[in-house]
């Protein structure tokens, strides 16, 4: 079987050339070639030997997911619908933007926390991602939006915030974040690669002396009663543990600062007193909040906050000292917004079975 070399970082390709008597350098070049400049053809990458280039065709390959559909919304965001083998399928999403252009990317097929205001949440979990088929959604949103090897990166920004909880397939994760880093793939700094947690709070920690980037926390909750119910991984990493792991990231971090996400959803999280609670909860923590209109989807449960209740809750939050954004809903129209992505997942946890079982 021929190695696919995609998912693999510097060492590993160093190991892969050494093991064809090739020199370290080359894998510097294949990572320029592969990642940089989008390149899947071996044949192609002039400034190695010929003989060294049909010995690659015959012993490795660069192969990412499959696109089973590729959409574009109204307002320029697009999504692709990429094929990871048996029945699953996951979305990457490009947020094109005046100064910068993020892709919101997958890291598995469903995902198990079951966040109760999560479309993929409610697809069921199948499992983790490999790390070409993390990787893989960038090489290819790259290379469909036009990057070449003479050519300026369309993606400035990586958000971890797609299908999945990223740190629960911790080591996959950061494999690929390492490659997004890596000045001969991707050359992303730090701070522009943001990792989005429910809140495992020991990963939390693992990332931090792994391979620090920013951090956003979906919070959603000011207290752990009605987090509990939205973000059930709260009843094992509550909000105090949650909190201290942030202050303990922030050491380590590229930013001064956590991002707490914050879902708004109407007459369940968005009043004036939970935004005081809130405020009171997290004043330890130097953090901005990023405010996000929930996006409907079939039998959800839950309704968008209204424009007023929203600026309520973000003027409490501004005049106690946070800086507060509300995210503009993008790719709507596509069921690529934040909290839409769904995908195609061969359930494994049985979690649809169980929900049809309860309606009936």
């Amino acid at each position: 079987m021929t190695a696919n070399l995609l998912g693999l970082g510097s060492k590993q390709l160093k190991e892969f050339c050494a093991g064809l008597g090739e020199k370290p350098f080359r894998a510097k070049q294949l990572l320029r070639w592969i990642h940089h400049a989008g390149v899947d053809d071996f044949s192609a990458m002039t400034d190695m030997a010929k003989p060294l280039r049909d010995r690659l065709a015959q012993c490795a390959r660069v192969t990412a997911p499959k696109v089973i559909r590729d959409s574009t919304a109204a307002d320029g965001t697009r999504k692709w619908l990429l094929d990871v083998g048996t029945g699953n399928a996951i979305e990457a999403v490009f947020i094109p933007e005046t100064n910068r252009g993020t892709l919101c990317v997958s890291s598995q097929a469903g995902c198990a926390l079951e966040c109760s205001f999560c479309s993929t949440g409610r697809q069921g979990f199948n499992r983790n991602l490999t790390v070409e088929e993390i990787i893989g959604q960038l090489w290819w949103a790259n290379k469909s939006l036009g990057r070449g090897i003479e050519t300026e990166r369309p993606i400035s920004n990586v958000v971890m915030m797609g299908m999945g909880e990223p740190l629960a397939n911790f080591d996959n994760v950061v494999a690929a974040m390492q490659l997004m880093l890596d000045d001969s793939a991707y050359g992303l700094s730090r701070r522009r690669v943001t990792l989005s947690t429910s809140g495992l709070v020991p990963a939390i920690d693992r990332l931090g002396d792994e391979c620090p980037v920013a951090l956003a926390v979906s919070l959603h909750a000011p207290n752990d009663a009605l987090r509990d119910q939205l973000v059930p991984i709260n009843r094992k990493y509550p909000i105090k543990q949650l909190l201290a792991a942030c202050l303990r990231y922030i050491e380590k971090a590229p930013r001064d600062f956590v991002t707490f996400e914050y879902v708004m959803l109407s007459g369940v999280n968005d009043s004036v007193g939970q935004a005081r609670e809130l405020a009171r909860v997290v004043k330890s923590v130097p953090c901005k909040f990023n405010l996000i209109p929930f996006n409907p989807f079939p039998d959800s449960g839950y309704t968008r906050s209204d424009p007023q209740a929203m600026a309520q809750f973000r003027d409490v939050l501004m005049q106690s000292g946070y800086t507060t954004t509300m995210r503009k809903t993008r790719g709507d129209d596509i069921d690529a917004a934040c909290g839409q992505l769904a995908g195609q997942v061969q359930d494994k946890t049985k979690r649809q079975q169980r929900r049809m079982a309860e309606v009936e």
